[in-house]
C-alpha cells in the first residue's frame, strides 16, 4: 500500500501531575498524538513506533488497522514525568526517567509513502545516519522537540542543535514551539523566527503557540488563532496539530486551509485530555461553529 505519509518516533509512558496535586499516568508521545491526528483527515497514515515490546498495547492507542502499524524494539520504552504548575498547563516541570534507543536506519520498515515524518522527543532519538538515509526517499518533517530537549540525568534541557545548519536544508516541514524557535533563531518574535529558519533551508515551517499556530511558506506568513473552550487536553497540542497539518497537506490542502484545519484540530482537541478521537467531521463542525471568519 502506498501511504500519505510514515510518522516515525518514540511513544512513552508518562506520569503527569497536575497544579492540585493529582497524577495521571498515560501513554504519550509524539507519534502518539500525531498519529490519530493525521488518520482523522482521511489520510494514509503507517506509524513506526520505538518501545520496549513489553508495551505493544500503546499500537492500539493509534487508531487504524494493525498493518498500519510497526513496533520497533527497543531495550526501554522513554518514561517521562511532567508536572504543571498552572491550571492552564503552560507552565510545567519534565523529567524523563527513561529514554528509548535511537531509531536506526535499518530497522525502519519498507514503506512507500509520500512523507516520514520524525516525530521525536528527546535528543538522540534520531541519529545524523537517519536523517541522511531519509533524505531524498521522502518529502521530509520533524518536530524541533526532537533536537533540541536534552536527557541530562533525568533533568530535561533544551539547548540549541548543533547541526542544524547541515539538516535544516534537507526539511521540507519543519516544527517549534515558540520557546524552541527563539533557541534555534535567538529570536523572540514568531514571525521573524519562522523567517529565520526557512532563510536557513526549512521550506515550510510551523510555529505553535498557546493563542495561535503561524506557518511560513517562503511566501506569506500564516496565522489561525486557538479557540479551546477549556485546557484539560493540553498535552499531545503541537502533535496534534502538527499530524492534522501535514496530513492536510499531504492529501492537497493549500496552507491556509491546512492550517485552519490544524488548529481546528487542536482547538477540539484541547477539550478532551489524550489524543485526538474525533472525526473529520467533527473539525469541520468545529470550523462552522467557530472559526465561520475563517471559512
Amino acid at each position: 500500500m502506498k501511504y500519505d505519509m510514515m510518522i516515525v518516533g518514540p511513544a512513552t509512558r508518562d506520569e503527569n501531575i497536575d497544579y492540585t496535586g493529582a497524577v495521571e499516568r498515560i501513554a504519550g508521545g509524539a507519534v502518539t498524538y500525531c498519529t490519530p491526528a493525521a488518520r482523522a483527515t482521511g489520510a494514509k497514515v503507517f506509524a513506526a513506533v520505538k518501545a520496549s515490546p513489553a508495551d505493544g498495547d500503546i499500537l492500539a492507542l493509534l487508531g487504524g488497522d494493525a498493518a498500519d502499524a510497526a513496533l520497533l524494539p527497543s531495550e526501554k520504552t522513554t518514561l517521562m514525568r511532567n508536572r504543571y504548575f498552572t491550571a492552564d498547563r503552560e507552565r510545567r516541570e519534565c523529567g524523563c526517567m527513561a529514554q528509548s534507543d535511537p531509531v536506526l536506519p535499518g530497522e525502519l520498515p519498507a514503506v512507500e509513502a509520500k512523507l516520514c515524518h520524525l516525530a521525536g522527543l528527546l535528543y538522540g532519538d534520531f541519529p545524523d545516519e537517519l536523517i541522511e538515509y531519509l533524505h531524498g526517499k521522502y518529502l521530509l518533517s520533524a518536530d524541533a522537540q526532537g533536537f533540541l530537549r536534552c536527557n541530562e540525568a533525568g533533568a530535561l534541557n533544551f539547548h540549541d542543535w548543533p547541526e542544524k545548519m547541515r539538516f535544516l536544508p534537507y526539511m521540507d516541514f519543519l516544527k517549534t514551539d515558540a520557546a524552541e524557535a527563539e533557541i534555534l533563531t535567538g529570536l523572540s518574535d514568531r514571525e521573524a523566527a519562522a523567517k529565520q529558519l526557512y532563510a536557513w533551508g526549512a521550506r515550510e515551517v510551523m510555529v505553535s503557540h498557546n493563542t495561535e499556530m503561524l506557518v511560513y511558506d517562503g511566501r506569506e506568513v500564516y496565522t489561525c488563532p486557538v479557540k479551546a473552550r477549556n485546557l484539560s487536553g493540553r498535552t499531545g497540542r503541537g502533535d496534534t496539530t502538527f499530524g492534522s497539518y501535514l496530513a492536510m497537506r499531504m492529501l492537497g490542502a493549500a496552507v491556509p486551509e491546512a492550517l485552519l484545519y490544524a488548529t481546528a484540530c487542536v482547538s477540539l482537541k484541547m477539550e478532551t485530555p489524550g489524543p485526538f478521537r474525533g472525526t473529520r467531521a467533527d473539525v469541520e463542525a468545529y470550523i462552522a461553529a467557530f472559526y465561520p471568519e475563517e471559512r
